[in-house]
């Protein structure tokens, strides 16, 4: 059973120059208490920190102080190197990756960032140490990095000359059965709820809070993404349609702001804090160590539906999207149903979609209909029998089960490793991949409506002409409950993802790239052929919904987004920039395409004017 078709290949290239006046004003209000000519110092600089500066917050800390050298550096040059082509292997495996304070889940971005490893990195194991990186690093005018599970696709886990918090020995997880958080006794009802050290990975939580502890709590769909940077981005998992995003479903966050302090936020305390990490950007507002998550009853059942279907001629492939965008508005458009179908350029629909709270038997007869249809309409044909499948909501995230399952996941092979580390095969291909575009954009859910689902069809079968495409119905959360609705509109995040069905997500990456390596060489010429492609489907999906009106998820949009912050958070970046210039005028916290990011330079070292 695969869950989901990631997109493949390579490239990036400039997009769109819609700065507009919303960009322009931010500029001139974002700087904060940092002089015009502000820089961060590198080695190479007389104000780098001695190597008895170096050795003093080695003695303060718990935790390692780590001279980070990259495994891919020591490649370069090397063509029949045994050790690199190990290295190249083990790339194929998130848990290798994220184990190693130099890595990260994606290399690079075609003419945007590659990966390079910070000068030193501290390994937290408290939040004591986290806060002796963040006084050292703006005590000695340092570039800061964090990093947990190190997926960012824009690279923000990484950045060469610079000190990186590195959280991930921060991973202990707790359960409650009646949470109420700091300074809100009396005002909130206890919740049940689970606590998360900034370095857990989403895989883990769900083995302890849903095979163990029989609950439920909203995060990501991947299984190797960190919890803390998935949180501050908004969240969205395969079942977000029914529970709304991670961010909504935070509790309460601990955190050490840019001056060394450790604040709690929640509804009650800090709260204007507490609303700008839930969505506001990871890494962008401080270093987040705890996390207070709600968790939620847990249905009987978790299933999935996969099937291909396959188009003999374009005319059929147009009438096949027509029907899909008709069955999913009449049936599956409700909190049962998420993840994606994918569109191809070689006139494939395929169905990756997961339910919750329906039988198999329920499942089987919503999807009925919709292949009787395939089966009896010429030019259509199904790519094998559909599978249907359902299983006890308690199992779904069980590694022992999981891996009974053929071809369903992949386990961490290496010796000593956690029985616990198994990730869905299909995300290998994400495993230290080379991006070479990738954009995204809301599609609201009034193009649902009877008269506009032609003009839906017509602009996803214009588009999947060029690259293919992924409709995510679960990250749009038009037809969630009342409640996940108002708990997620309660963030950062878009508003406009609230009244999408879904991301549409048009993409391409390819295999693990690292400049100066032969053999695993970035291909920049296929990049930009790429990359042009995927900019010209996108510009299909524009035609129904302009880009100001779309918007983008800010955890999987384009690096060369010139209105970003317009397209991630929409009417709320206002209030986002005033929480940031409150709690990190200075900027320590730079990330790229960041509140508060305006004015500074490309690699977050320089004030610009």
């Amino acid at each position: 059973m695969r869950r989901r078709d990631f997109l493949k290949n390579a490239g990036a290239l400039p997009l769109l120059s819609v700065a507009g006046s919303m960009s322009k004003s931010h500029a001139q209000t974002s700087r904060g208490g940092t002089p015009p000519d502000f820089r961060r110092v590198r080695p190479s600089d007389p104000e780098w920190p001695s190597a008895t500066a170096w050795e003093s917050l080695r003695r303060r800390l718990k935790g390692a102080l780590i001279a980070v050298q990259s495994p891919l550096e020591a490649c370069v040059g090397k063509s029949a190197d045994p050790a690199c082509a190990q290295l190249f292997r083990d790339l194929k495996n998130p848990y290798f990756i994220g184990d190693h304070a130099a890595l990260t889940q994606t290399l690079g971005w075609a003419n945007a960032w590659t990966t390079k490893p910070s000068a030193y990195a501290v390994a937290a194991e408290n939040t004591a140490d986290v806060a002796a990186a963040v006084n050292f690093a703006r005590e000695n005018k340092l570039r800061l990095v964090v990093k947990g599970g190190g997926h960012s696709y824009f690279g923000n886990s990484n950045a060469p000359d610079s000190l990186l918090i590195w959280t991930r020995r921060m991973n202990a997880i707790e359960l409650h059965d009646a949470f109420v958080g700091q300074g809100c006794t009396g005002r909130v009802a206890p919740r049940t709820a689970v606590r998360v050290g900034a370095g857990c990975l989403w895989g883990h939580v769900y083995n302890a809070v849903t095979t163990q502890g029989g609950r439920y709590v909203q995060g990501g769909g991947c299984m190797t993404v960190g919890v803390a940077g998935l949180v501050q981005s908004g969240g969205f998992g395969s079942f977000s349609k029914n529970y709304g995003t991670a961010a909504g479903s935070l509790l309460e966050a601990e955190i050490v702001t840019a001056d060394g302090q450790v604040l709690t936020a929640n509804a009650c305390t800090n709260a204007e804090l507490f609303w700008a990490l839930k969505g506001g950007g990871g890494g962008s507002l401080g270093v987040v160590t705890r996390l207070t998550l709600e968790t939620h009853d847990l249905p009987d059942l978790f299933g999935a539906c996969f099937a291909t279907v396959r188009a003999s001629s374009d005319e059929a492939f147009r009438e096949l999207i027509g029907h899909a965008v008709s069955f999913y508005a009449d049936k599956l458009f409700n909190p049962h149903w998420g993840e994606q179908i994918t569109l191809r350029p070689n006139r494939t629909l395929r169905v990756g979609m997961v339910f919750q709270g329906l039988s198999e038997e329920q499942a089987r007869a919503v999807w009925k209909p919709f292949f009787d249809w395939v089966g009896s309409t010429p030019g259509l044909s199904l790519e094998g029998p559909p599978t249907i499948i359902a299983l006890p909501a308690r199992s779904f995230w069980d590694p022992d089960l999981l891996r009974k399952v053929p071809g369903l996941v992949l386990s961490d092979g290496r010796p000593g490793a956690s029985a616990d580390n198994v990730f869905w095969a299909d995300n290998q291909g994400e495993a230290a991949q080379f991006l070479n575009a990738y954009q995204s954009a809301w599609l609201p859910a009034a193009l649902l409506a009877k008269d506009q689902q032609s003009r839906l069809a017509d602009v996803l079968h214009a588009a999947a002409k060029h690259w293919g495409l992924g409709l995510h119905f679960n990250k749009g959360l038009a037809g969630a409950p009342a409640a996940a609705l108002a708990r997620s509109r309660d963030t950062a995040t878009n508003p406009l993802a609230m009244d999408a069905f879904a991301l549409v997500i048009i993409a391409s990456n390819a295999n693990p790239a690292y400049p100066g390596i032969p053999g695993h060489e970035p291909d920049l010429a296929t990049a930009k052929t790429r990359a042009a492609a995927v900019e010209r489907a996108m510009a299909e999906i524009y035609r129904a919904v302009p880009k100001r009106q779309a918007g983008a998820y800010v955890s999987e949009s384009n690096y060369f987004d010139e209105a970003w912050q317009e397209s991630y958070w929409g009417s709320n970046y206002p209030r986002l920039l005033a929480a940031k210039q409150k709690y990190d005028s200075d900027g320590l916290f730079f990330v790229h395409n960041g509140a508060g990011t305006e004015g500074w330079s490309q690699d977050g070292f320089t004030r610009q004017g």
